[in-house]
């Protein structure tokens, strides 16, 4: 294992989390907050231990990145970030307790957007901004950041981008992984642009409107509101804000195939196609049953569509209550938040391509059952799909489904009831955010033990790094030579 290296990057990583910290120090500067003062020590500190760290190290470095460097960084970054995040809240009082700011910014790194906090109003302008910020650097991804910004002084960025996505499928925009990872940031910036102004011109505040495009972008769904996108009662909001949910949930390499007029590519893509079904099937239903329970028709859609697209694309944003929802409109919702989206999105969830190719695999079993002799490869836009793959998919599949529970039998045994341990447990790894029970849309994480919160942000950050990325970490080949 090359700790140099693992220890240059990080180092490097945490001046950049340093730097946007500064940057919401700003924010409360701007808003003459009495809180200025701890948010930039936050900032001070996380750039003086990162650039001690890379000084001390960047003599005599072998910059040979490997795939075992590359799973540890990505792990290891995502808990520093936490760590060193939590700071302004911790050292500004917002939060008291350490255990609570950091699962607060864990779960806005991993865009999980479960909260610990009763009053969120009450935070100063620079934590609010400071909240968002990390959903938005976590919905693209920290590395992703670093090798869009960073050539990392020649250090190859392959190894990282492959360890943080390591979805089914990993399209390359691009021949240099820099590249790519520019144009996704590209694309990220631009539709989160787009939605603020959008925002802007309705009764949303500038501040409230960069916010939530942080946030909506990012498939996280941390508000500057306790009420969530219920405190505004406007259907132009929440239509807009559904469509850029929506646009989130798609795989950006599709997006960028639609920005640059290439539609052929995006409507022949079979995940895209299943997205839009599940999210129609799933609409009509909720329309069909809240209209029918006295709701008016626009008023039944709009709810509808609004929590369907929050649940699937895991960010999380509500406006209304929906445990107060007939049971199989709750039933509809709770499977959703295991889907997921589309790979390649800033979601969380096992992904509906996973789900597809596992719809597929039965189907072909059913085939080789009448013809067991013959070859039958599966195929996905029409590209058969590598037995290793669907190995992998089964494995993951399976493994989450295991994760899940395991989280439920530790939730219960702190003696959480079963509908709100199965909540927690689905709305962190899932990177929900509200669950069902008592973590459902009205409530917040804030009653639940420290040990509890530890292991839901360890949930948090398996979902968010799809379970092989950390576990790995555990197994005793990682370690071998």
């Amino acid at each position: 294992m090359n700790i140099k290296i693992v220890l240059f990057i990080l180092g490097r990583l945490l001046i950049i989390e340093g730097i946007f910290m500064g940057i919401s120090s700003l924010v409360s500067l701007f808003y003459n907050d009495s809180d200025f003062i701890y948010i930039i020590s936050s900032s001070a500190i996380t750039i003086s231990i990162g650039l001690t760290t890379f000084l001390l190290v960047k003599k005599n470095i072998d910059k040979n990145l490997k795939k075992r460097e590359g799973f540890l960084i990505v792990s290891l970054v995502w808990v520093l970030f936490s760590f060193f995040g939590a700071l302004p809240y911790y050292l500004s009082g917002s939060i008291l307790s350490y255990t609570d700011a950091f699962f607060e910014t864990m779960s806005g790194f991993t865009t999980t957007g479960a909260t610990i906090l009763n009053d969120i109003e009450s935070l100063s302008h620079g934590l609010l901004f400071w909240r968002s910020l990390t959903q938005w650097l976590g919905g693209m991804g920290i590395i992703v950041l670093s090798i869009a910004i960073l050539p990392l002084l020649g250090v190859g960025g392959m190894q990282l981008f492959v360890a943080e996505s390591p979805g089914p499928t990993l399209d390359k925009l691009h021949p240099r992984i820099q590249e790519t990872a520019k144009r996704l940031w590209g694309l990220y910036i631009g539709f989160t642009i787009a939605e603020i102004l959008l925002l802007s011109i309705s009764e949303m505040s500038w501040f409230d409107a960069i916010n939530h495009s942080f946030t909506t972008m990012a498939s996280g769904g941390y508000s500057t509101k306790q009420a969530s996108i219920a405190h505004w009662d406007s259907p132009y909001i929440h239509y807009v804000i559904t469509l850029f949910m929506f646009i989130a949930g798609i795989n950006f390499s599709l997006s960028y195939f639609a920005v640059n007029f290439k539609f052929k590519k995006v409507l022949k893509n079979e995940e895209f196609r299943l997205y839009i079904i599940t999210i129609l099937v799933a609409s009509t239903i909720g329309t069909i049953i809240l209209f029918i329970n006295g709701d008016g028709l626009e008023y039944s859609f709009r709810e509808s569509i609004f929590q369907v697209v929050s649940i699937i694309t895991t960010t999380g944003y509500v406006t209304v209550d929906y445990l107060t929802w007939p049971p199989l409109l709750l039933m509809i919702l709770f499977t959703l938040m295991f889907f997921g989206s589309s790979a390649g999105s800033t979601s969380g969830g096992i992904k509906l391509v996973r789900i597809l190719i596992v719809f597929k695999n039965s189907a072909m079993e059913l085939k080789r059952l009448i013809h067991p002799k013959a070859i039958i490869p599966i195929r996905l836009n029409k590209t058969p799909v590598e037995q290793q793959v669907v190995t992998n998919v089964l494995a993951f599949i399976a493994l989450y489904i295991m994760t899940f529970v395991v989280g439920v039998l530790i939730m219960t045994a702190e003696g959480l009831d079963l509908e709100s341990a199965m909540g927690a447990a689905i709305a962190t790894l899932g990177n929900v955010g509200p669950g069902i029970g008592k973590v459902g849309p009205a409530e917040t994480y804030a009653f639940i033990s420290d040990f509890e919160k530890w292991v839901l942000s360890f949930l948090m950050l398996l979902g968010r790094l799809e379970l092989f990325t950390v576990i790995v970490l555990f197994s005793p080949y990682f370690w071998k030579k």
